[in-house]
């Protein structure tokens, strides 16, 4: 049954707020600083230290800065860290803008796809509008990456550096999402229409179209360049005439992206299950999006054991809670809101996930972890944000706020048991557009 507020009841809620004084010293505090700032625990800094017990051998961060890459920086950050220890050298960086390139075109044509499958769906249909809503974003998932990199190979940082559209996606981005969604109307009325020949031709045209957009703002990707760097000891290294895909198999063929799988941690989903989000898949004919649903111990275990083997852990995350970039805190107890406003804002992360309040929003580089005598003190975090946030662009995460808050982790097959590497080998359920884990 509707309610409609009464005058009655307004007055009431007024008077029940004005009854207790501290509620107007909590007001002014509040509206002065932010509700964030007026709730900032400052106990956090005496418990989150920047000593690990197990920490990898790393110097810079990279900067995403305006745009939704984290995805591909965090796996370019395992790949260089990977580089960097085998060469001896760790601050050699790799070219996001080069994958981001190949990425718009390779989505755009699975995307059409899409459209092609579901052209007999009306276009407010629960399945269009998500394929929709998806066009020209810049999000993504560890295998997309993955994809990009196995098709495509790597770059140097120099050989194709970030510019404008890159260091902050916006306008490229709603331009091509402006496109691919006036292409789906011409798509859907040829397929509805049955004129397959001519689908393909326009096809064919748009993918052109999106491929000129493309290397108007992001630049074409170079075919060949010369590999130059001076290592750790000083000692300078060239290589020259190397092509993307010559230099990965080369420098990098004993990074095995078949060996990754997904962990995730989804209590709102059945574990011991593997599931696939086939609308966010990149790159027709390579790597498929899977994550593999286990209770959060494994999570923490499986990533421990990497980094104990001296390799970085992608993970993805929701950022954006209990977290302070200035520092660089990641605690679930850095902004007591509970006490601020007097009210228990508290959930499940089963509950977060069904409701939308939780969700996968960054994706970060786990590079050490702090134990004692078995339990987990506290974690070291890349982020991709720059130098500027954080301790040079190092956070420092507790425990709790990994259990919380991260819901994916990458690591290699040999830690996982013998029944989860049978069924991250096994049947995929698939997974719509909608659901939480996407």
């Amino acid at each position: 049954m509707a309610h409609e507020l009464t005058l009655q009841e307004l007055d009431e809620f007024s008077k029940e707020f004005n009854a207790d004084p501290q509620n107007q010293v909590i007001a002014r505090a509040a509206q002065r600083s932010g509700v964030l700032e007026a709730s900032y625990n400052e106990r956090v800094q005496g418990e989150l230290t920047r000593v690990f017990s197990t920490e990898l051998d790393t110097d810079n961060v990279t900067n995403q800065k305006h745009s939704g890459r984290c995805w591909l920086f965090s796996a370019l950050n395992i790949t260089r860290h990977f580089f960097g220890k085998k060469y001896k050298a760790k601050n050699f960086t790799f070219s996001q803008a080069y994958n981001f390139f190949w990425d718009k075109i390779e989505r755009a044509n699975i995307f059409y796809d899409q459209v092609l499958k579901n052209a007999d769906k009306p276009l407010d249909s629960r399945e269009v509008k998500a394929d929709l809503d998806f066009a020209g974003s810049d999000g993504g998932q560890f295998h997309m990456a993955a994809a990009l990199i196995a098709k495509y190979g790597v770059v140097p940082s120099y050989a194709m550096p970030e510019n404008a559209n890159t260091n902050d996606t916006t306008g490229f981005a709603t331009a091509l999402g402006d496109k691919l969604k006036k292409d789906t109307l011409v798509l859907r009325k040829l397929k509805q229409e049955g004129k397959d020949e001519e689908i393909e031709k326009t096809r064919k045209k748009f993918l052109s179209e999106v491929y000129r957009m493309t290397a108007i703002a992001v630049g074409e990707p170079p075919k060949k360049f010369d590999l130059e760097y001076r290592d750790d000891d000083k000692k300078y290294h060239l290589e020259k005439n190397l092509t993307p895909t010559e230099f990965l198999h080369k420098y990098l063929g004993d990074l095995d992206f078949d060996d990754y799988v997904v962990l995730t941690n989804a209590p709102d989903h059945e574990y011991n299950k593997l599931y696939g989000l086939p609308g966010e898949d990149n790159v027709e004919g390579s790597y498929r999006i899977k994550l593999l649903n286990v209770p959060m111990e494994y999570l923490s275990q499986a990533a421990i054991a990497q980094l104990k083997d001296g390799e970085a852990v992608w993970f993805g995350n929701d950022v954006l809670r209990q977290m302070d970039r200035k520092t660089g805190y990641l605690d679930t107890n850095l902004y007591k809101l509970n006490d601020l406003f007097g009210v228990n804002l508290d959930m499940s992360k089963a509950d977060r996930l069904r409701t939308g309040v939780g969700m996968v929003s960054h994706a970060m580089t786990l590079v050490g972890v702090d134990e004692d005598n078995g339990d987990i003190r506290q974690w070291k975090v890349e982020n991709s944000w720059g130098d500027k946030s954080g301790a040079k662009g190092y956070y420092v995460m507790n425990n709790d706020w990994f259990n919380d808050y991260v819901y994916e982790v990458v690591v290699h097959k040999k830690y996982l048991t013998a029944e989860q590497k049978k069924l991250a080998e096994g049947e995929i359920t698939d997974l719509p557009l909608w659901d939480s884990l996407a």
